[in-house]
């Protein structure tokens, strides 16, 4: 069962739930009815209530489902000190053990261990006023941990119990049902819950509707439900789609974006419950729904960047095919060292980004990973690349084409220019100018290499990749001046995002 799935059969299960409470007269079916929508939402082999005797000091297994014989309706144990019962009650918060066997903070009853019970989870049940009831406990008899979605429900489903108990345990000086009905789901502040007649007008506004949606109960008192609807919703009639096919089929999802009263939009996961009383007819509607907006914008977000990364990984391909389709050679040796020169070097803009959760690239930085064994010299050498300029980030758009621009002027100096003997240089400097788009002016100049007689006869596929990185990628410009001295390029691009990374924070 996926996620959403187990969510709104626990919606389900609550709405079941509330709906017995209004009607029963009856603590022990109530109490076991507790206890078996608790195993069936839950999973689990079996699940009960102790009930705790004060005067005794002892827990009375006053319900439960699962179990043998003797247990349930008979079974008495003391409070001991090191029990997670007794820890539970007093620390008014529930209690996990995932595998018994490895237990080594509480002593577990035997019974327990006799049934096969591997793990447990104890939480335990107030009345109004604060006075413990007892405990509602699941068993499973596998390892498990009881996460964060596990536990939020059954402290909301102890905050409805502890209140039908109170009413079923003091009949003749309790309130009406639909009062007392209203008392035990207000303390469920994890969930909006609120309450509508048959027409879906709100007759019921509880704190936790107040908490997510923002209007009192005094100004949602008598309006729509579908105030609480977005109006692309409205407009194409979902809250009557939703209360009908709730009168239909006793319930329907609610989940999607909602209104706060501020024009805030939050995301509710829920369900709409039709409430029906002894005669079959519809008295109302319970609505429940959790506010997940927090985990809604993750997933949206994590959506976006699995697009993005997608999208980086073609462009990145794309550069590959290139390379591999345009790369000549005199022999595959030289063909495969060619090729991966280019890919490393777009690894390294693409490990460069990722660094930076792809916001952007140090210039610096950059360089000195693709002339790093011409920059850094061992036993006190000259370098062989002097880089000089300020500090310039580059956009995220910016990092990769640049870099690959960078390496074929370095793949170029050292097979045929000022890195290919011993006393050549390159000398690298840059400025940035113009606003409010700066614009990256960097001078590559190479001497002290092999005389050069002119221009090369041919384009080749350093030269192509100039022009589809700067001119092309970049929208900037390349020149490129061959005197004997050496090698000199221009290269002047803007400092701006590229439209695919536009707006990013």
């Amino acid at each position: 069962m996926s996620d959403f799935d187990a969510m709104l059969k626990r919606q389900q299960i609550l709405g079941d739930f509330g709906e017995l409470a209004l009607r029963s007269q009856n603590l022990q079916e109530v109490l076991h009815e507790a206890c078996r929508l608790v195993s069936e939402a839950l999973g689990t082999d079996r699940a009960k209530i102790l009930e705790l005797q004060h005067a005794e000091r002892q827990l009375f297994v006053r319900a439960g489902v699962g179990w043998d014989a003797g247990i349930v309706g008979e079974l008495r144990l003391p409070m001991e000190e090191h029990s997670s019962e007794t820890f539970a009650i007093k620390a008014a918060k529930p209690v996990i053990t995932r595998d018994i066997s490895k237990e080594d903070r509480f002593e577990v009853p035997p019974f327990m261990r006799n049934a096969g019970v591997v793990a447990l989870v104890n939480v335990p049940i107030f009345l109004p006023g604060g006075q413990a009831f007892g405990l509602l406990q699941a068993d499973d008899t596998i390892p498990r941990d009881f996460d964060e979605n596990d536990i939020a429900f059954l402290r909301t489903y102890t905050a409805i119990l502890g209140p039908v108990i109170d009413r079923l345990l003091i009949v003749g000086t309790l309130r009406s049902s639909e009062e007392r009905f209203r008392l035990t789901v207000g303390a469920a502040l994890d969930y909006a819950i609120f309450i509508t007649d048959p027409t879906d007008r709100i007759t019921d506004w509880l704190p936790g509707a107040q908490a997510v949606f923002g209007w009192t109960a005094e100004e949602a008192l008598g309006q729509p439900a579908a105030m609480i609807f977005t109006p692309e919703d409205r407009e194409n009639e979902v809250p009557e789609w939703e209360v009908e096919t709730a009168r239909r089929e006793g319930a329907a999802p609610n989940v999607r974006w909602h209104l706060r009263k501020d024009g805030g939009r939050v995301f509710i996961e829920g369900s709409t419950t039709a409430l029906r009383g002894a005669d079959g007819q519809v008295r109302g509607y319970i609505k429940i729904g959790q506010d997940v907006t927090t985990r809604k914008a993750a997933e949206e977000r994590q959506a976006l960047l699995m697009r993005e990364v997608d999208h980086r990984a073609k462009n990145a391909l794309s550069v590959v095919n290139a390379a591999l389709r345009l790369t000549r050679a005199p022999d595959l040796p030289s063909y495969v060292r060619a090729i991966e020169g280019r890919v490393d070097a777009l690894a390294r803009a693409q490990t460069l980004l990722a660094d930076d959760r792809w916001h952007g690239a140090d210039l610096l930085t950059l360089l000195r990973g693709e002339l790093a064994t011409f920059l850094d010299v061992e036993g006190g050498g000259e370098p062989q690349v002097e880089a000089t300029g300020p500090a310039v980030r580059l956009p995220a758009g910016a990092a990769q084409p640049l870099g690959m621009a960078i390496h074929e002027l370095a793949t170029n100096a050292m097979k045929y220019g000022g890195l290919s003997t011993p006393a050549g240089r390159v000398a690298i400097s840059w400025t940035t100018e113009g606003w409010p788009t700066p614009m990256l002016r960097l001078h590559w100049v190479e001497s002290g290499g092999p005389p050069i007689g002119g221009p090369p006869e041919r384009r080749g596929f350093g030269t192509r990749v100039l022009d589809g990185t700067v001119r092309g990628q970049l929208q900037g410009t390349v020149s490129l001046t061959w005197n004997t001295l050496g090698l000199l390029c221009e290269i002047k691009v803007p400092l701006k995002p590229g439209p695919e990374l536009a707006g990013r924070a």
